[in-house]
């Protein structure tokens, strides 16, 4: 919240839209890669029985926990940073 009588300026308000759109596409992608990585060769070669199942569960799950962990680590850095006095402007302290 800000000083101004708790209310978020509607800057404020846009750059946390924009920080949580970056933190669910940003984590999207990575967890598409994991799976890709872990699951493809399942996918693309004739393997065991064995790991031809497991290898996409695995890869599904990694995904998942690699998704939660990118966004909330988004997110906290932002929420840590916080912002420039200005608007486009960097804090003299930086």
């Amino acid at each position: 919240m800000t000083s101004n009588g708790g209310r978020r300026t509607q800057a404020e308000r846009d750059a946390i839209t924009v920080e949580i759109g970056y933190a669910l596409c940003s984590a999207a992608f990575a967890a598409a890669v994991v799976f890709g990585a872990v699951a493809g060769p399942a996918l693309l070669f004739d393997l065991p029985e064995t790991p031809e199942r497991l290898l996409p569960r695995f890869g599904l799950v990694l995904a998942l926990v690699l998704f939660a962990v990118r966004v909330v680590s988004v997110l906290v850095r932002f929420r840590k940073a916080g912002q420039p006095s200005q608007p486009g402007r960097t804090s003299p302290d930086s």
